[in-house]
């Protein structure tokens, strides 16, 4: 026994059904010389859209009385402007004997209703568009103190607070908070889901301090060893971590 023949029980390849995307040119009627010139009308429109592009001829919708097809000179005018058959839709017999004759695969006439394929004009010369710039808006200074019932939103951008937050008082930001007093009040950070925003605090001491959503509250504050000291907090997944600065 061969050392190879054990090898061969290993299949080699695989048969997989497809649906592919493939133009198909429906000859309306038997003239290659208004078909050349048409084709290079069309395709002076999108060349790389045609470029190399698979193509069955679908010559089942023929009116009577055409003549016969001259196949390879049909392929031919297609091929010159990048178009590669790949098999033929034919009913007619002399159609069928033609694409056998140069072993050219020859598809049933189709009974479903096809769109007409047009490309996008100009589609060689567009580019993709580049995405919107974020809006960055300046960082918000509140130099007074916070006072309770007061609430402080900076809208697309940090928060800073050059002294302190009273209990009841409310910080917002879509992006970071600073405050550089003691912090008694509520803090929320990257309100919008900005997950990399974080608060930075002299003094923490806060009823509530969230990032994205993800919050502590005072209870929860003042067990951490950390309470009352200088720290930032950021988030790690969904747990908010507070940090000796």
């Amino acid at each position: 026994m061969s050392q190879t023949e054990p090898l061969d029980q290993d299949p080699v390849f695989q048969l997989k059904g497809s649906m592919l995307a493939i133009t198909v040119l429906e000859l309306a009627r038997n003239d290659l010389d208004a078909l050349d010139r048409q084709l290079a009308a069309k395709v002076a429109l999108a060349p790389n859209f045609f470029n190399n592009a698979p193509l069955v001829l679908a010559l089942d919708k023929l009116p009577a009385g055409q003549g016969v097809i001259d196949l390879p000179g049909l392929m031919r005018v297609c091929r010159s402007h990048g178009l590669r058959t790949l098999a033929i839709r034919a009913s007619r017999i002399e159609d069928i004997a033609a694409a056998i004759a140069i072993e050219l695969p020859v598809l049933p006439p189709s009974g479903a209703r096809e769109r007409p394929l047009e490309p996008l004009v100009g589609e060689e010369k567009k580019k993709p568009e580049k995405p919107p710039e974020p809006t960055i808006k300046p960082t918000k200074i509140i130099t007074s103190p916070v006072r309770g019932g007061q609430q402080i939103y900076a809208q697309g951008g940090d928060l800073v607070v050059i002294s302190s937050v009273s209990p009841g008082a409310e910080l917002l930001a879509d992006g970071n908070i600073h405050v550089y007093g003691p912090m008694r009040g509520r803090a929320l950070a990257g309100i919008k889901g900005d997950t990399k925003a974080r608060i930075f605090c002299q003094q923490l001491t806060a009823e509530l301090v969230s990032i994205a959503g993800q919050y502590k509250v005072s209870e929860d504050l003042r067990r951490d060893p950390l309470w009352g000291a200088s720290v930032q907090v950021n988030l790690s997944g969904d747990v908010l971590n507070i940090i000796r600065l």
